[in-house]
């Protein structure tokens, strides 16, 4: 072989071994930083299959000596953890369907009906984005106090069919992408807006739509401040509001709150990839960006 054959076989080998020794540390880079992320999770995991006296224990155990699942039953028995999930479960499907159907509606009109004073009009639905929700804390418990909606799920669900300037602008730019020939098709053959976003938008919007979804599934099902403001009823408390009562009631036994914890956060990992095809593809809004 000659020494040119040689010196261009030795460089082509030089080139391979580097691109899989960088394909190895990319891979230990990101199994160790998964690792690290999963550490909390596997913590709870642990945690809610122990005694209290191993908890107790020093230095900790990453792995339980002795299996406790009767942690778990204990939790639903130690209080109507049923009730409180089902509480959440009905508060979180009508936020959801409320979300989903308001947010669509109005993202519509933003993108594919002309109307004067429609871009200054959507530039103040965005401008709300910048007002902490703390600020309007106070001002939404006394209205619904007046309005008599206090220890009812009226203030949990109902702000949903109003829509959300978030949802509505990523509704909205995923709308942008959808051709406006299919709009002027359907209005020469005598169909309503109505009909349009029902029959042709929503279901040409599955991705973005699903992001609404999943957004609204997670934030409602986690949400702790407000059943705290607007519920005193214990028998409308959710997970939430529950898992807070049963760690005072219970001097912090921790095998039982990680456990109900864990079984409060599995619904939300199961939402995400039962739908996170829909999830990433909505929020792929870059083609949307001409809006």
């Amino acid at each position: 072989m000659s020494l040119a054959a040689q010196t261009k076989r030795n460089y082509f080998q030089s080139v391979k071994f580097k691109k899989r020794l960088v394909k190895a540390l990319v891979t230990i880079i990101l199994i160790s930083g998964s690792l690290l992320i999963l550490s909390p999770i596997w913590w709870m995991v642990s945690t809610s299959l122990k005694s209290m006296q191993e908890i107790m224990t020093y230095p900790p155990t990453f792995i339980p000596e002795e299996w406790h699942f009767e942690n778990y039953i204990e939790t639903i028995h130690k209080g109507p953890f049923l009730r409180y999930t089902l509480n959440t479960v009905l508060i979180t499907f009508c936020v959801v369907i409320g979300n989903v159907l308001a947010n669509s509606f109005i993202a519509y009109g933003f993108s594919k009906i002309a109307f004067k004073g429609r871009n200054i009009l959507f530039a103040i639905v965005l401008v709300t984005m910048m007002i902490p929700g703390f600020v309007t804390l106070i001002p939404q418990y006394v209205l619904y106090a007046k309005l008599g909606w206090l220890n009812t799920y009226l203030p949990l669900i109902l702000p949903a069919f109003f829509g959300s300037a978030f949802y509505i602008f990523l509704l909205r730019q995923f709308y942008l992408t959808i051709p406006n020939e299919l709009i002027e098709a359907a209005k020469m053959d005598g169909a309503s807006h109505l009909y349009i976003w029902w029959k042709i938008i929503v279901p040409l919007s599955k991705p973005a739509i699903a992001t609404v979804a999943i957004f609204s599934f997670n934030g409602a099902w986690n949400d702790f401040l407000g059943p705290l403001l607007f519920i005193n009823d214990e028998r409308l408390y959710t997970l939430q509001l529950a898992l807070q009562v049963f760690k005072g009631q219970n001097d912090t036994q921790w095998n039982y709150l990680m456990a109900g914890s864990l079984m409060a956060l599995l619904p939300v990992i199961l939402i995400f990839f039962l739908f996170q095809r829909y999830f990433i593809e909505g929020m792929n809004l870059s083609a949307g960006s001409k809006g």
